[in-house]
């Protein structure tokens, strides 16, 4: 049975993906993962303000008390940009090691804070050999100032930046939370992404009523959680020039195949693996087979978009009927 399909380019064993997570974050994790047989994997991103933290934090340590010394003036240490360590010379040491070890892509994730940021880190996840960048465009604008059409066009110079100055694919991880999400992934696209990954789930956090404090909450995702991506997917695949990853809600293999059949090139798992194990790649994989034999597939383009709307004159009309179907269809009590 082929399972194989391509991704930003690069030629995958088949359609499953370990996406970002504490599992790929060390390097004995990442070997887990090659080991359990995922297709690629994705690394979690680096924040430009935790690497900015991590490097502030030592500046103050290693000049601490050189002002009491007359021959340490200039510092017991060199400069920072000739001596990197911390977070960010970790985290690339680790991307390289993978890199050099395994034999699965292994693709960067970023997430920056400003133009220098965004540029700069991904120079360097490219030369500590990232197979690509993905691009997590996390933000949640809070000034009333700042109208979405703004918002939604700094992602786009972000994406445009990135690209001229990177040579690997760079795919981008967006939220749903636009006006028009078909126009501005196409925008997405055209600045030079050549994937998309959809989508980025939102963070809340919680409050501690003991301690009266905002409480950081992480809660893995479930399988409902699938339907907006799956709409989106359904809605772009065969009608932008971008590889198409699905994330979310990826539990057993029956969302595996409700993405594929949506039009999605992968798709990508983080919470199965955390509930169960790195090995819980090869349930999905094998399920997965076992659907598409069930259904006469031998081949996995065979099922892919076969469920997409790019055939579709009417798109939007699909959606409402649907959404109307959904909110009279319901019993109560039944």
């Amino acid at each position: 049975m082929n399972l194989a399909t391509t991704y930003l380019g690069l030629e995958l064993d088949h359609p499953i993906v370990a996406s970002a997570s504490p599992l790929s974050r060390e390097f004995d994790g990442i070997r887990r993962l090659e080991d359990a047989g995922a297709a690629a994997i994705v690394m979690p991103s680096i924040y430009e303000e935790e690497i900015l933290a991590e490097d502030t934090a030592y500046t103050e340590l290693v000049e601490q008390g050189t002002a009491t010394q007359p021959e340490a003036a200039g510092g017991y240490f060199p400069e920072l940009a000739a001596f990197r360590v911390g977070g960010l010379e970790a985290r690339m040491e680790t991307l390289r090691r993978a890199v050099d070890s395994c034999s699965i892509p292994i693709i960067a994730s970023l997430n920056g804070s400003t133009p220098q940021g965004w540029t700069n880190f991904a120079h360097d996840l490219e030369e500590a050999g990232a197979a690509a960048i993905e691009l997590n465009l996390y933000r949640v604008p809070t000034d009333a100032r700042e109208s979405g059409a703004e918002v939604e066009q700094r992602w786009i110079d972000t994406v445009r930046a990135v690209c001229m100055t990177v040579s690997i694919p760079v795919s981008v991880k967006l939220g749903p939370w636009l006006s028009a999400p078909a126009h501005h992934a196409g925008e997405i696209a055209k600045a030079g992404a050549k994937g998309l990954v959809l989508f980025n789930r939102f963070y809340q956090p919680d409050i501690d009523l003991q301690t009266l404090a905002p409480k950081p909450t992480l809660e893995l995702s479930h399988p409902y959680e699938i339907r907006q991506a799956l709409l989106w997917i359904s809605l772009l695949s065969g009608r932008i020039d971008a590889s198409l990853a699905a994330t979310g809600g990826v539990e057993t293999a029956g969302e595996v195949v409700k993405y594929l059949l949506a039009g999605a090139d992968v798709v990508m798992t983080a919470s199965a693996l955390l509930r169960h194990g790195p090995e819980h790649v090869q349930v999905l994989r094998g399920a997965l087979e076992t659907w598409m034999d069930s259904r006469g597939f031998d081949d996995i383009s065979q099922m892919r978009a076969r469920l997409a709307a790019a055939f579709l004159r009417d798109r939007e009309g699909l959606v409402r009927s649907q959404y109307i179907n959904i909110l009279t269809g319901y019993r109560v009590g039944v």
